[in-house]
């Protein structure tokens, strides 16, 4: 079934490189335009390397390259105004927006007593604040638009605990109340607005983590069961949660909103 978005156009924040580059080929595989956005700086305190712009370009030829259009910009999420000077921009060009996908965010890991004022700020600023921002960048051109998606990816963190990531769990649950807030007002203008819980996923941020995990985990083996999948995965790969991305997308789940949709491989159940 091809076409799934035909004639739409997507905002899609962290698209540089992980899973916002799948999101945006994928869409763009079902016929959507997309505006692209990621910060292209290096970041404080991760354990991985932060995108850069030749990441965003290899985005841009990939989008391209399955005949679609695409704006790419640096940005940060953090900063609204800039956030909407970007999806302006696009939606000047290509006309309206239909999907946004609050995609971008950040992971450091610490133990609870290792976890700085500097850390907490990075990380809430980032996946909480800026999925708002996101948000209240994007939603009124989807008004406009005669309605639309919203999709604000959380995580399984998102709806269970998980050692060694306070602030990232804090976030992401946090992402699922913005959801619901939203899904409640913006019902009315034929907005949907829904959660994405992936479970890892093979990105650099989920790679940047691998040599920490086992080495907390030696410290704290009560914990070792806790990130398990019930499915035989450690990770899954970006396209499994952008088929996802995909279905809340498109008109196939015009009377799904409100909804936490896990991606997870059973972790939630554990």
């Amino acid at each position: 079934m091809a076409g799934r978005v035909e004639g739409k156009v997507a905002f899609i924040t962290g698209a540089a490189r992980g899973q916002g580059r799948s999101h945006a080929v994928r869409l763009a595989e079902e016929g959507a335009d997309i505006i692209a956005m990621d910060l292209l700086e290096p970041i404080p305190h991760v354990a991985y390397q932060g995108a850069t712009q030749e990441d965003l370009d290899e985005t841009v030829r990939l989008v391209e390259k399955t005949g679609q259009r695409i704006i790419a910009r640096k940005g940060d999420v953090r900063d609204l105004p800039g956030m909407k000077a970007i999806v302006d921009e696009g939606v000047a060009e290509f006309g309206k927006l239909d999907v946004v996908v609050a995609n971008a965010a950040v992971m450091v890991m610490r133990e609870w007593q290792d976890v700085t004022p500097d850390i907490w700020d990075l990380t809430i600023g980032t996946n909480l604040t800026g999925v708002w921002n996101t948000v209240m960048a994007s939603a009124h051109h989807v008004v406009e638009a005669g309605g639309g998606s919203l999709i604000l990816v959380s995580s399984a963190a998102g709806l269970k605990g998980q050692p060694f990531l306070t602030p990232y769990v804090a976030a992401k649950h946090g992402v699922v109340g913005i959801m619901r807030a939203f899904a409640a007002e913006l019902a009315e203008h034929n907005v949907r607005v829904n959660t994405v819980h992936p479970t890892g996923v093979a990105t650099p941020m989920v790679n940047g983590i691998e040599t920490l995990m086992p080495e907390y985990l030696g410290r704290h083996p009560q914990l070792a069961g806790i990130a398990a999948n019930l499915l035989p995965v450690a990770v899954t790969d970006p396209r499994d949660q952008s088929h996802a991305v995909l279905f809340l997308a498109s008109d196939e789940s015009k009377y799904v909103t409100s909804t936490t949709l896990p991606v997870d491989a059973g972790n939630t159940q554990y």
